[in-house]
């Protein structure tokens, strides 16, 4: 992963500092220039943040404007152009398509939160030596509308856990479950409610739709997100869905893909 700056004051061009794994320099950043970026194509992923100023990045004949809230992820492979306004301080991160699995196929908008915003800041103040490469990709390719889930401690419910996190759509039971870990239902029901204030249902509802998310970033339809993740029907997945995020996946999908414009 390679981090690269632009300050739009000045024609200089100043690389941040390599990833600790070696990513080698993309050339096509010779074409940087104070006002901007003529259509390009890259072969990796890139994340682009504006701590200062606003640019304006145009994909496909849509404009989206971006600011100290918003960043963009831009999958590799999508030819886009960008303009800078004066006195812009414009942040690159990139990361190898081969290594890191994007989860969108098209340019996709992300909300800038603090805990972002401290990461992409401190990593330039390091010069790219922290944080860790996958860590910062977890949080910048994670979506901040992912519902809270506490990870539950006692034996039989934490590997309950970890078998639900890795496939959501495991039907089996509370009951189920119990008989395959040799303990009983109540006890492990009783362990999900209080080691992490949800009921068993409740917690395994939540791991089903944090997933579902990147898999509606990543085109999939919803029908199909819905099998995939547990859902019996593709009704109760949008009103589960509605029920927590307070939309539809459609318009989470609608959302993800809209240009910013401002």
């Amino acid at each position: 992963m390679t981090q690269s700056a632009v300050r739009t004051e000045s024609a200089e061009h100043t690389d941040t500092g390599a990833s600790a794994h070696g990513t080698p320099e993309h050339t096509d950043d010779s074409c940087v220039t104070t006002e901007g970026h003529p259509v390009h194509v890259h072969d990796f992923h890139q994340f682009l943040y504006v701590p200062l100023g606003r640019i304006v990045v145009t994909v496909r004949d849509a404009d989206h404007v971006l600011s100290p809230a918003v960043g963009l992820w831009i999958p590799a492979g999508v030819p886009h152009s960008a303009r800078f306004d004066p006195d812009s301080l414009v942040v690159s991160e990139s990361f190898e398509a081969e290594r890191y699995r994007l989860p969108c196929t098209r340019a996709s908008v992300v909300p800038v939160g603090e805990a972002r915003r401290r990461l992409l800041l401190a990593r330039m103040r390091s010069s790219g030596a922290t944080p860790e490469d996958t860590a910062l990709f977890a949080e910048l390719a994670g979506d901040e509308r992912r519902l809270p889930l506490p990870r539950p401690v006692s034996t039989a419910a934490r590997a309950v856990a970890v078998a639900l996190l890795r496939d959501p759509g495991d039907q089996r039971t509370a009951t189920e479950w119990a008989e395959a870990l040799y303990t009983s239902s109540t006890s492990l029901r009783r362990a999900f409610r209080v080691e992490t204030g949800l009921s068993f249902s409740e917690w395994r509802t939540r791991a089903r739709l944090n997933r579902s998310l990147a898999l509606l970033a990543e085109g999939h339809q919803v029908g199909a997100v819905a099998a995939r993740v547990g859902f019996v029907s593709a009704n109760g997945f949008i009103l589960a869905f509605r029920r927590h995020f307070d939309r539809t996946p459609g318009a989470y999908v609608r959302e993800r893909t809209a240009p910013v414009v401002g």
